[in-house]
């Protein structure tokens, strides 16, 4: 198989990653387990090509360079069209479109290729409470999808932009490293930026954005300080900042915002950021009940006055707590999200109570009580 076969194998099973590594074949992963293509083991020379064929001249420069590379790629024209039994959800009937990470380890030249779903799904369809929608109505402010690599925040990301484009007349603006999803502007004017492609780093192109009349700015990642500072500074002189961070709750994330700066301006930055904060969404994803893919279980802290005098008076401690009684203005806690799951039949027992950080609230699955002996 050549790289344009393999992802149409990965799209076909619903994988949402394929890997391309010396010593192995090539490798999908499917509800979040990693399933083995049928065929034999990858050769140096056999990861080599099927890598570099995706790759420019420069590309492949950039790799000896660097010894990393991160790039998107799309397979397919019009007249190479995609068997029927491709599922709709991860292709267009033309193409397959992948976020690209290439990469040298002790074996050689490997590839991850993230496999981007051609239909933006809804916040519904996630699924994300409705104060997430209300995030989008914001017209200024920032918002912090949160989480660890691979717990679908582009995913959320998208869904969140797309809603804006339904309900809105804006200039969107996004920075990505690489553009993974392509937004269509049915009612937005939407300008997509690659950094290494189209600017030089996040930073860079945030300070430019600024420039660009903006109403929306997604950011793909706020890696850095620079980064950071810019986008506070966007979300208080008038715009909604849409990023994330990788955080693991709600509260850790107003501390990871907070420490990346001097410790003579954290008095300085708890009140710029207590003032434009619109919203963080802290999230994973499980395996689904009907073994249909991966849904996702979300913690959600709503700006009330009480949180921002929170964050003001560095008592980011105590935000879970707020969170915990914070339903009736939008809020839940991860273990709320997965009891509420688990009510509508969307993930079973098991892995409610894996997932849970207060176990005690879910009874232990019979299934998980015989395989610890108790």
């Amino acid at each position: 198989m050549d790289i344009d076969e393999l992802l149409r194998y990965a799209a076909k099973y619903g994988a949402s990653d394929l890997h391309i590594t010396v010593g192995n074949p090539p490798i999908i992963r499917v509800n979040g387990r990693l399933k083995k293509i049928p065929g034999p083991a990858l050769s140096q020379e056999d990861a080599e090509a099927l890598i570099h064929s995706i790759l420019s001249d420069e590309q492949k420069a950039a790799v000896e360079r660097k010894r990393e590379l991160d790039l998107s790629y799309t397979w397919g024209t019009a007249t190479q069209r995609l068997p029927e039994t491709v599922r709709f959800e991860y292709v267009t009937p033309e193409r397959v479109r992948a976020r690209v990470n290439v990469f040298l380890d002790l074996t050689g030249i490997g590839g991850a290729f993230r496999i981007i779903p051609a239909k933006i799904r809804t916040l519904d369809e996630l699924p994300a409470p409705e104060s997430v929608a209300e995030m989008t109505r914001r017209h200024s402010g920032l918002v912090l999808v949160t989480g660890p690599t691979g717990c679908g925040k582009s995913t959320t990301l998208a869904s969140m932009i797309e809603r804006v484009d339904q309900e809105r007349s804006a200039r969107i603006i996004t920075i990505e490293d690489p553009i993974e999803y392509i937004f269509s502007g049915r009612n937005c004017l939407i300008s997509q930026r690659e950094i290494g492609t189209h600017s030089q780093s996040f930073a860079a192109a945030l300070r430019a954005c600024l420039r660009e009349d903006p109403d929306v700015i997604l950011v793909g990642e706020m890696r850095d300080l620079e980064t950071i500072s810019l986008a506070l500074t966007a979300a208080e002189t008038g715009h909604l900042v849409l990023s994330t961070l990788h955080t693991n709750n709600v509260a850790q994330t107003v501390d990871r915002v907070i420490d990346v700066f001097p410790a003579d301006q954290h008095e300085y930055v708890r009140q710029i950021f207590a003032n434009v904060i619109q919203g963080i969404i802290s999230q994973t994803l499980l395996a689904r009940k009907d073994g249909r893919g991966r849904i996702a279980a979300m913690e959600v802290l709503v700006p009330t006055p009480a949180a921002r005098n929170m964050i003001r008076e560095s008592k980011s401690h105590q935000v879970f707590s707020l969170v915990q009684t914070g339903s009736e203005h939008g809020m839940q806690t991860m273990d709320q999200c997965l009891a509420g799951l688990l009510r509508r039949g969307l993930i079973s027992e098991a892995i409610a109570y894996a997932s849970a950080l207060d176990k005690k609230l879910f009874a232990k699955p019979e299934e998980m009580a015989e395989a610890s002996g108790l």
